[in-house]
C-alpha cells in the first residue's frame, strides 16, 4: 500500500513539472483597423498594411478582411513578409476604411534551458542567413558600435557568451526613455550618444554590436499586449530580436527586461506571450513595390498618393482574450 502511495506521488510530482515547465500560451482576437483621410481626389491611391505572421509560436486565423477597396494578399521577396495591398486609379472617397481581425494563439517563446539554446525558428540558407549579418541603413556593423562590441566582448569566446555580454552592455547603458525627438528610429548611431529611446533603439544597438561579431540578428516588429488587462487599445508598437548561436535562434527582448529589470535574466532566451507578430527586417521592399523609399520597418499601413508617401491616416489597434478553454479549438 505503502510502495502504491509512494508510486503515485511520483507520477503526481512528475507531471506537475511537467506542467510548471509548459509554455505560457494567451489566446485574443486582434483587430487591426485604419482609415485614410481626404486623400487627393483623382490621384492614383495605393495602400499596404502587414499580416500577422504565423509560426510555431503563433498560430494566426484571419477571421474577417474587410475595406472600402479591394484587398490582395501580396509576399516581400527578401524577409517573407505578407501584407495587404489595396489600389484605386482615381481616389473618389473623402475616407477609406480598413479593417481585419484575427485570431491569434501565442505561445511563449523559451530559447534557452540550463543556458544552452533549445533550437527553433526559421531554417534559413546561408546566403538569407547573411542578411542578418549585414548593415541596414541606420544600422551600421563598423565604426562605434563594433569599436564598442569589440571592447565589450572582451571575456566572450563562443558566439552565445558574446551575445550574452552584449545585452549585458544595452541593458545597463541604455534607458527607455521617449522624451523628446530622435528616439524610435532604430538609429543605432543616435542610441550610442543618446543612450536611451525604445525598443528599436535598444535593438537596433544590439543587432550592431552582435553582427560586427559575426553574429546573425533577426529584427521583428508587432503589438504589445498589457500582460493585466483582457482587452482595450492598443497605441502603438512593439518589437524585439533574435540572434543566431549554436545552429538555433535564441531570442531577446532587451527593453522589456529594463522596465521590468526582475526579468533581466528571463528575456535573454525568451519572449513572452504578451505579443503579436507583423513582420520582421529593416529596410523594406513592399509588393508591389512602392514608390518611395524602403520602409524603416513595417508595422503600420503605408499609403502611397500619386505616388508620395501620404501620412493622414489613423490607426485603430484594439484586442480581447479569449476563454482560456478555447486554445485548443482555435489551433486544431
Amino acid at each position: 500500500m505503502i510502495r502504491r502511495v509512494s508510486l503515485l506521488a511520483l507520477v503526481f510530482l512528475f507531471e506537475f513539472s511537467l506542467l510548471a515547465q509548459a509554455p505560457h500560451q494567451r489566446h485574443f482576437k486582434f483587430t487591426y483597423a485604419f482609415t485614410v483621410r481626404s486623400p487627393e481626389a483623382g490621384k492614383p491611391l495605393k495602400v499596404w498594411f502587414p499580416m500577422a505572421t504565423g509560426d510555431e509560436w503563433q498560430k494566426v486565423r484571419v477571421i474577417s478582411a474587410k475595406g472600402d477597396l479591394p484587398l490582395k494578399q501580396t509576399q516581400e521577396a527578401e524577409y517573407g513578409d505578407r501584407m495587404f495591398f489595396a489600389q484605386a486609379a482615381h481616389a473618389n472617397k473623402q475616407e477609406y476604411h480598413f479593417e481585419v481581425v484575427y485570431d491569434v494563439v501565442r505561445t511563449e517563446r523559451i530559447g534557452l534551458r540550463e543556458g544552452k539554446p533549445v533550437g527553433g525558428g526559421p531554417r534559413l540558407a546561408p546566403a538569407n542567413m547573411s542578411r542578418f549579418l549585414r548593415a541596414d541603413k541606420l544600422v551600421p556593423v563598423t565604426g562605434a558600435p563594433a569599436e564598442l562590441a569589440q571592447q565589450e566582448t572582451r571575456g566572450g569566446v563562443i558566439p552565445l557568451q558574446k551575445a550574452h555580454l552584449i545585452y549585458d552592455y544595452v541593458f545597463r547603458t541604455m534607458r527607455y526613455d521617449k522624451s523628446g525627438t530622435g528616439w524610435g528610429r532604430g538609429d543605432t548611431l543616435w542610441a550610442c550618444d543618446s543612450k536611451r529611446g525604445n525598443c528599436t533603439d535598444f535593438h537596433s544597438l544590439f543587432a550592431s554590436m552582435a553582427r560586427s561579431q559575426g553574429i546573425p540578428v533577426r529584427f521583428a516588429i508587432g503589438f504589445p499586449l498589457p500582460a493585466a488587462k483582457h482587452e482595450g487599445g492598443i497605441p502603438g508598437y512593439h518589437c524585439w530580436a533574435d540572434f543566431y548561436a549554436d545552429n538555433a535562434w535564441v531570442p531577446v527582448d532587451i527593453s522589456e527586461a529594463w522596465k521590468d529589470q526582475s526579468k533581466k535574466d528571463y528575456f535573454f532566451g525568451a519572449h513572452d506571450e504578451n505579443r503579436v507578430q507583423f513582420s520582421v527586417g529593416r529596410d523594406i521592399r513592399l509588393s508591389p513595390a512602392q514608390a518611395g523609399e524602403p520602409l524603416n520597418y513595417f508595422v503600420y499601413p503605408y499609403v502611397e498618393s500619386d505616388g508620395k508617401k501620404y501620412e493622414n491616416v489613423s490607426n485603430d489597434f484594439s484586442f480581447v482574450d479569449e476563454a482560456q478553454g478555447s486554445i485548443q479549438a482555435s489551433v486544431e
